[in-house]
Order: C-alpha cells, then structure tokens, then sequence
C-alpha cells in the first residue's frame, strides 16, 4: 500500500498537468468563448468544457493510479473528481467577466468582497490569474480527497 503522503503527490500532479492539458488543449474554441457568456448558452458550453476536462482529469489519476501501483479508493478519486469539476465550472463561468459591472458571478463577487475590485478595474490579466489561482487552490483539495487525507 502506497502512503497517502506518496498518493497525494502524484494524483496532485497528475491533475496539474491534466488541468493545462484539459484547459489548453482539449477544451474546444467554442466552449472557451462561450462559457463565461450568459443565460442557457453559456452554462452548456462550461458544462461541456467540464466534462471533457473531468474526463481528461480522470484519466490521469487511472494512469497514474496503475502505472505507480498507488492503489487508490475509486469511491475517493470520484469524489475528488467532483470537487475539481464543480470548483472547475464555479470559476469557468466567469471567463470574460473579470471587469463587469453589476452583480456578475458568484466567484467575481467574492473577489470583489475580498478586497480585489481596484486589481480587477485595472490590469485585465487579474481575473485569468485569479481563475488559475483558484484552480491550483481546489485542485490541491481534490487531491487530499483522493488520497484520504479530507
């Protein structure tokens, strides 16, 4: 048996890399355009882009899971495969909408709450940041969920 120390390490990077390899990649031009957008549209297309990166995620961690013998829980590596798709599609939905006015999404909110207005009013590159920020942040708990240690 693998410890969870070692678990977590790997099915850490291995959802690092699938999360550039989902996002850059496999994500198709459609749905990184339209996600953010509002109304019907615009969920669909983060949910496709969830699925497909979920997809990707989970394909990972198996590989990763059989190559190094590491033998996880599947009820855990599902469960931390949810946490990375719904924290996944919480940020995604806010793509283009870093600068909007008004109520905008839950995730611009809270930036907003937390102090990130003046950031986000000026430089343009501030809300792709933060998303990747928050990425990295609940893909770091998806592993410890997978690996036992949440």
């Amino acid at each position: 048996m693998t410890s969870r120390s070692a678990q977590f390490a790997a099915v850490y990077a291995a959802l690092t890399a699938s999360h550039e390899v989902a996002d850059y990649w496999v994500q198709q031009d459609k749905d990184a355009v339209a996600k953010g957008g509002h109304g019907r549209e615009g969920r669909v297309a983060c949910a496709r882009h969830v699925a497909s990166y979920t997809a990707t995620q989970a394909l990972a961690v198996a590989a990763v899971n059989r190559r190094l013998r590491l033998g996880l829980d599947w009820r855990r590596a599902t469960a931390g495969l949810a946490v990375s798709a719904v924290t996944h599609y919480v940020a995604d939905r806010s793509g283009g909408r870093w600068q909007e006015e008004g109520p905008s999404t839950r995730l611009v909110r809270f930036a907003r709450w937390a102090g990130h207005e003046p950031w986000l009013a000026k430089d343009p590159g501030a809300g792709p940041l933060m998303d990747q920020a928050w990425h990295k942040g609940w893909i770091a708990v998806a592993a410890a969920v997978v690996a036992g240690g949440a």
